[in-house]
């Protein structure tokens, strides 16, 4: 099994009112995006991409070379086409999964990546004390069952094709970072 890791990154950000993009926020001393991508990067997954757009994300990322970086031109399109940008690498790579995680997720470890990317199932998602977060391994068989517009991704599969779904539980938060308030939590 060949399998890829992509950091989903692009999106505008809207509900954020900071002085900044909220994936180049400061917590603790490094951008929202370093904490997410830092996790996949750790998480022994070798082929790594991440999916940018409406911030510049190459200063703050540069200090890992091994992540490919592919800007999504239609971002304010959703993101299913940052997505649609992620899958199309991943199977031009010929890889059989794909594992997704989304940039504004600082609380997601590298083990979740890991334990999710070890699944057999055509979908694996993790989940935190029952609750469904990211990353999700999305397996090649799946991928033109996905949506290709709109502001969902892999979520409308696990809701219309539940027998395809491994749910695997994880330590860590899936708690994303939409707001200021929702950055000052994390502080």
């Amino acid at each position: 099994m060949k399998v890829a890791g992509a950091l989903l990154a692009a999106g505008i950000g809207s509900r954020y009112s900071g002085p900044s993009h909220k994936l180049l926020a400061q917590l603790d001393g490094e951008a929202v995006v370093q904490r997410a991508a830092r996790s996949m990067v750790n998480s022994g997954l070798t082929d790594l991409l991440v999916v940018t757009g409406s911030a510049p994300l190459n200063a703050v990322l540069a200090g890992w070379p091994e992540l490919i970086l592919l800007e999504n031109p239609n971002y304010e399109q959703g993101i299913a086409t940052s997505l649609g940008i992620a899958v199309t690498w991943a199977h031009n790579g010929g890889f059989d999964a794909l594992v997704v995680g989304l940039g504004d997720q600082p609380g997601v470890l590298s083990t979740a990546w890991r334990l999710v990317a070890a699944s057999k199932a055509p979908i694996a998602v993790a989940t935190y004390d029952g609750r469904v977060g990211n990353p999700v391994r999305l397996s090649s068989s799946i991928w033109p069952l996905l949506p290709d517009s709109g502001d969902e991704g892999a979520r409308v599969l696990l809701r219309t094709r539940p027998e395809l779904v491994e749910r695997v539980a994880c330590e860590g938060s899936p708690d994303d970072i939409d707001t200021v308030e929702d950055l000052g939590r994390w502080s």
